[in-house]
């Protein structure tokens, strides 16, 4: 069994997959295909960019 090397991902990169995850318009196991990750990893970048977006709306001075 070939070891894979950790890899890094772009913030950009990750963005792009949980939006992807979020729309819904693919599963899962097709994401995962399409970018190569693996589905866990999806699903916790969906939850980064769900708990993140709520920042975005926050009470704040409005620049």
């Amino acid at each position: 069994m070939t070891k894979r090397t950790r890899r890094t991902h772009s913030a950009g990169f990750k963005g792009k997959v949980a939006l992807g995850a979020i729309k819904g318009e693919k599963t899962l196991a097709e994401l995962a295909k399409l970018f190569d990750v693996h589905p866990v990893q999806i699903v916790a970048w969906k939850a980064q960019l769900q708990e993140g977006a709520a920042g975005v709306f926050g009470s704040g001075p409005a620049a």
